[in-house]
């Protein structure tokens, strides 16, 4: 997987984020700095994070699963990525609120990262620089998730389910390419 890869990655994992952060920023009257950047961090650390903790557990598993490992990069990247399409057609609408203490933060983040997590399993098994894509992944989600805020507040409530429509495919995406690039080898 190379770097513009890994920024199509980074930028289908980060949909979750953006999308909630588009509905905080949709309560706020006026966004200040301070909530920009505790967005940012909470949500692009965790993003980074949860890949890095994914792959210590493929890793771990790697000798077990070699013979089958693009069926299962292919299997649960298909799977996050119909979840995530899922998750945006549905027509339950999401609460928000202004809140940015860190226990709402943190929980958000680590809602919005699980798919990170099952990323990183199937990094480890595609031989990816781990530190690289943890980084592009968590930096690529700073800037999206901030944004996001300044989305939510001008633009509307919109933009969020498209944004997870579109990460869906983005993963599903990558997961047929690397089936494909496995079994013409």
């Amino acid at each position: 997987m190379g770097i513009i890869e890994m920024i199509f990655l980074g930028f289908a994992l980060a949909m979750d984020a953006t999308a909630v952060a588009i509905g905080k920023g949709l309560t706020l009257k006026r966004i200040e700095s301070s909530h920009v950047l505790k967005t940012g961090l909470w949500f692009g650390g965790f993003q980074a994070l949860m890949p890095f903790v994914g792959y210590l557990l493929g890793v771990s598993f790697a000798d077990i699963v070699t013979s089958i490992d693009h069926w299962i990069c292919f299997g649960l990247l298909l799977l996050i990525g119909i979840n995530m399409i899922r998750e945006a057609l549905s027509e339950d609408s999401e609460e928000f609120d202004n809140d940015f203490s860190w226990r709402v933060m943190a929980l958000m983040a680590v809602a919005t990262s699980i798919d990170a997590l099952v990323v990183g399993i199937t990094l480890a098994f595609a031989g990816v620089n781990i530190w690289l894509a943890a980084a592009i992944i968590g930096v690529v989600t700073f800037i999206l998730s901030a944004s996001g805020l300044y989305l939510g507040r001008t633009i509307g409530s919109k933009i969020g389910s498209k944004a997870g429509i579109l990460g869906g495919v983005v993963l599903i995406a990558i997961g047929i390419k690397i089936l494909i690039e496995h079994l013409a080898q």
